[in-house]
């Protein structure tokens, strides 16, 4: 597993967008190729979607043999509503990007039979081969996706009823009144990330500290449900000097000093289009 520890939020997003950048165009799709992604909603990956857009108006990248995957959307919410996350997806990134939206999937939240939304989702993943890189957040309990504390670390996409944790932090995106907050989710699993060739965790700010020092420095815990991650082969967390307030200073040392390691990994040797 590795851990890019970055001076700001900022720069975890420049970061995290090269690093998309260069898979994608490394991997060089075509029609009979594609690069499939999964995606996060939240926060946490605004700047890095505005730096993708930033690329693609640039020509840097093109997004046109992409498919992407979502990680959640809630169960009842108009997808028009500025909550639902097909909203946030298409305004935050789609709508600017040459994607075609036969290629993006996101879970319908709306659908007659959600566990027959859920059995689909998971084969289209298949269908699509798989995803190359999938790109995930974390709650402050260490959840991703909506892999609350106490979920199977081998769970898959399914319906989930939402704890009130939950329901009370998230309250704040409708007015504060969280008798209006959806009460289910759809979410992929722990293990239908797991599956994915590699995964890429974005981790910022103090609120955050514990998450990540659960997620690197203690055992694979299905109440911390990010640390699962630690068993994946092809792990990259990138973080800001924030979320490192509760991790040992060697531990911090350790990976500061293989930045220069890091950095090859969003700069091509010889390559100015890796480099924007």
């Amino acid at each position: 597993m590795r851990l890019v520890i970055l001076d700001s939020s900022d720069k975890v997003a420049e970061w995290a967008a090269k690093y998309v950048l260069k898979r994608i165009n490394d991997f060089n799709p075509g029609p009979d190729k594609y690069f499939v992604l999964g995606l996060p909603t939240g926060g946490t990956p605004l700047g890095m979607y505005k730096k993708l857009i930033e690329f693609h108006k640039k020509g840097l990248i093109s997004f046109k043999y992409v498919k992407t995957f979502n990680m959640d959307e809630y169960v009842g919410l108009p997808r028009d509503h500025p909550e639902s996350y097909h909203y946030y997806m298409w305004n935050n990134l789609f709508k600017h990007i040459d994607i075609d939206p036969q290629n993006v999937h996101i879970l319908n939240g709306n659908a007659k039979n959600l566990e027959v939304e859920c059995e689909l989702f998971e084969e289209n993943i298949k269908k699509s081969g798989g995803v190359e890189l999938f790109v995930g957040g974390i709650g402050p309990d260490g959840h991703i996706a909506f892999n609350e504390p106490g979920s199977s670390l081998v769970s898959r996409t399914r319906v989930k009823t939402l704890a009130q944790d939950t329901l009370e932090a998230n309250a704040r995106f409708f007015d504060n009144d969280v008798s209006k907050v959806p009460k289910q989710a759809l979410t992929v699993g722990v293990g239908t990330v797991m599956d994915a060739r590699e995964v890429m965790v974005l981790i910022t700010g103090a609120h955050k500290s514990f998450a990540l020092y659960k997620a690197i420095e203690e055992g694979v815990n299905h109440m911390w449900t990010v640390s699962a991650f630690q068993q994946h082969p092809r792990t990259i967390m990138i973080c800001d000097e924030d979320a490192t307030l509760e991790l040992r200073v060697k531990t911090v040392k350790y990976f500061k000093a293989l930045y220069a390691v890091h950095k090859k990994l969003i700069v091509g040797e010889g390559s100015q289009q890796n480099e924007p």
